[in-house]
């Protein structure tokens, strides 16, 4: 069993995101490599602390964890990895999470450009209740930023080259200094490349990146429900420095079911039955979500709102075993326009049974 994520960052599980944030910077400064050379087991404890913030940081990820545990988080493409070389040193801990905060990073050594992630993007996907229970690979198309395809992500013309921003002599960051504080900031000449393109491409402005269309396939597991979001890892923007891709996360919604409605795994369905079948029982035919019929028992004496339950013919449970089940809910019918015959007979029940005659004939007349 994987250990609990809130337990490895050592917050509650209705921690706010700075709170999380600011745990994540405790434990990633007490096991970072570079405070415990040589000590594997404070290696494996800041891989874990990595792990744990990488989901509890992210909206969507965390959600699906909270509602699914690690199976959730693992069927919608949680953790991608751990990257020892996430974090140069304990000051990129500072810059990386609380970077934002202060528009650049703390005082320190100023290495070569940080690699940058591209952005994270999200596509929508509707699916039938139908598609929702067997599961289907859905084909998405979106637009995503990716290597310009003529200067194939330099920025630069053929036969021209980049060189080293003066501004920053490489490094990507300047640093300014405020009384006995220091700051780093990305380099406003370079974007923080560390390299200036003398004749930018003409294709993306010496960008580097260009807009394409992108269509891919994804897994839909069986079972999904609106809201439940999915992973495609480096599906996303393509990053700067070498910073790789950023992911894309489709986002499911079912649409609603001419004749069944949803209650988490369950599915209801509303079944009529005669007056008679009420009083001496007697079976019906349903139709299932997989557009088969099948017989339930309606027991005697079935009173109207009865919900009749048969079990395991529902939705699957999404990344776990088994089906939710189908609830009947049984509506007695009433004759609106009953024939002669059926007035005469409903008020020879009505007189035997205790019932006023006159109330038959008002009723049906």
């Amino acid at each position: 069993m994987k250990e609990d994520y809130y337990k490895i960052l050592d917050v509650e599980r209705t921690a706010t995101e700075v709170e999380i944030k600011a745990a994540f910077r405790r434990q990633a400064m007490k096991y970072h490599p570079d405070r415990n050379p040589g000590n594997k087991e404070a290696e494996e404890q800041f891989k874990k602390v990595n792990e744990a913030f990488s989901v509890l940081s992210d909206p969507q990820k965390r959600q699906m964890y909270d509602q699914y545990g690690h199976d959730g988080v693992n069927s919608a493409g949680g953790f991608s990895g751990f990257n020892a070389g996430g974090f140069g040193d304990i000051n990129d801990i500072f810059s990386s999470v609380f970077g934002d905060m202060f528009g650049g990073g703390f005082g320190g050594r100023a290495g070569k450009p940080r690699a940058q992630r591209g952005d994270d993007l999200k596509v929508d996907v509707e699916l039938s209740l139908e598609e929702a229970f067997m599961g289907k690979e859905e084909e998405v198309s979106y637009t995503r930023l990716d290597s310009c395809s003529v200067c194939h992500g330099t920025g630069a013309q053929e036969g021209s080259a980049r060189k080293t921003c003066r501004s920053c002599g490489g490094r990507g960051t300047v640093t300014y200094s405020q009384g006995f504080i220091s700051m780093r900031q990305t380099c406003p000449d370079c974007g923080g490349k560390g390299t200036v393109v003398e004749k930018p491409c003409t294709k993306c402005h010496g960008s580097g990146a260009e807009r394409v269309k992108e269509t891919l396939k994804v897994k839909i597991p069986s079972g999904v429900r609106t809201g439940v979001t999915l992973r495609v890892a480096n599906g996303g923007d393509i990053g700067t420095n070498g910073g790789g891709f950023g992911d894309l996360y489709v986002e499911v919604h079912v649409k609603a079911h001419k004749i069944f409605r949803r209650e988490g795994d369950d599915l209801v369905l509303d079944a009529p039955i005669t007056y008679p079948q009420a009083v001496l029982g007697g079976t019906i035919k349903v139709p299932t979500i997989e557009g088969k019929e099948m017989e339930v028992t309606i027991p005697k004496g079935t009173q109207f709102g009865t919900v009749l339950k048969v079990q395991g013919n529902g939705m699957p449970r999404l990344g776990k075993k088994g089906f939710g089940d189908l609830l009947v809910h049984v509506q007695i019918e009433v004759l609106k326009k009953p024939t002669a015959r059926q007035k005469e007979l409903l008020e020879q029940l009505a007189e035997e049974t205790g019932g006023k005659k006159s109330f038959f004939k008002e009723l049906f007349s």
